[in-house]
């Protein structure tokens, strides 16, 4: 019957010991417990005070097994991966071995060696002058880091984000104590020397990206002195702006400074307008100008020529040219005149003259055709004949 079935009685004891309610005896438990142990390794189960009843070879080759079980565990665990972007760093005993690249690998177990994985491609972020809230959270200010003295003397508020890398793991791990606290503290340094050798309108303005990219430089060059074996990625000026207390003044002076620029600028589009119209109406003046200096020098040079011409021909025919002078100088006067021919040989008392109708087709005559017309008139006759006019050869008209 089992001892803890119904009936059994007061005998419920486990051990198959005694069948009273008292505890059992630990030096019967622990015998138990040795030769199960002995009957697992191959030994034999003996009585309390039997001795030579089993053989100690088995024995030792079970413990044997187990410690080379334990031996090849221990050996497997050297077994390690590096993945990729990540770097495997050996220490033995603390002190540096090995760099391992991505792959498997093994090292000697702990406590021989060990193995310091370093994530070499993941872009590591710190912050100055503030911290980015989270949950969607606005970003709290850190006056502490912001605030910085300029060249001019004055304060300005600089809040700066920078990205960096691990360069060489084994430098990281070993040269400094806490390389993420010296790049800030070096990014820290460098700002506020970038910052206290500038002017304040200077890094508010246009010099922004020169005071980000001297920043960066120095902090790169701070880093390497301490042998760091990080690399700065990007920095980032994410805010530059006056003190909270000043704020509003130094917008009214931003607020001018617009004003200015925009009106100069609208001055030099209107200087550029007028300008180039001015000089044009300067040099066409200029040019017509020298063309009536022109003009006129070459007519005063050809009436000279005309002048001497005609002296000569005068000196060789004095009445001829005499003659022929009166006549273009009449052509000249009565060239644009109209005239009125009368033959006054066979004129009578009464003469009509329909100046009427004349000076319609005097007007008519000259819409119609420039070259001046001459009109006969018969006398008693009211109809006039109208004569063309033929040019001469001295370019004059001859009527």
């Amino acid at each position: 019957m089992a001892w803890n079935e119904p009936g059994g009685g007061n005998n419920k004891d486990p051990w198959g010991g005694r069948g009273d309610q008292g505890p059992p005896d630990l030096d019967e438990v622990v015998r138990k417990m040795q030769d199960k142990l002995g009957g697992l390794f191959g030994g034999r189960k003996g009585g309390r005070g039997g001795g030579g009843g089993g053989s100690s070879k088995p024995a030792f080759a079970g413990f044997g097994l187990i410690a080379a079980v334990v031996v090849v565990v221990w050996l497997f665990s050297g077994i390690y991966i590096v993945d990729e972007g990540t770097r495997g760093v050996v220490l033995r005993f603390g002190a540096f071995t090995q760099a391992t690249m991505p792959g498997p690998h093994w090292h000697i177990p702990y406590p021989v060696e060990q193995v310091e994985i370093v994530d070499v491609e993941q872009r590591r972020f710190i912050e100055v002058g503030y911290r980015s809230g989270s949950g969607g959270q606005s970003a709290v200010k850190v006056p502490r880091e912001a605030l910085m003295l300029t060249k001019d003397e004055n304060i300005v508020n600089v809040q700066l984000a920078v990205q960096y890398q691990v360069d060489e793991p084994r430098k990281y791990l070993f040269n400094v104590r806490d390389a993420d606290a010296v790049l800030k503290q070096a990014a820290e340094s460098a700002i506020r020397e970038v910052i206290g050798t500038s002017k304040m309108d200077f890094v508010l303005g246009e010099g922004r990206a020169e005071v980000v990219s001297r920043t960066k430089s120095m902090m790169q060059e701070i880093l390497d002195s301490y042998d760091s074996g990080l690399r700065v990625s990007d920095v980032n000026m994410q805010d530059a702006q006056p003190p909270e207390e000043v704020q509003g003044a130094f917008s009214d002076a931003i607020k001018a400074r617009e004003d200015r620029v925009r009106l100069t600028n609208e001055a030099e589009a209107y200087a550029n307008e007028v300008i180039p119209k001015a000089r044009g109406l300067a040099a066409r003046r200029l040019e017509e100008a020298t063309a009536y200096k022109e003009s006129l020098i070459s007519t005063a040079t050809g009436e000279a020529s005309r002048f001497s011409q005609l002296l000569a021909e005068y000196l060789e025919a004095p009445e001829v040219t005499r003659k022929r002078l009166y006549l273009e100088a009449m052509e000249a006067v009565l060239g644009d005149t109209s005239k009125v021919i009368v033959d006054s040989k066979g004129a009578n008392n009464l003469m009509y003259l329909p100046l009427d109708e004349l000076m319609k087709k005097r007007s008519g005559a000259n819409t119609g055709n420039n070259s001046p017309q001459s009109i006969i008139s018969e006398p008693g006759s009211a109809v006039t004949t109208e004569i063309p006019v033929r040019p001469s050869r001295t370019g004059r008209e001859i009527r």
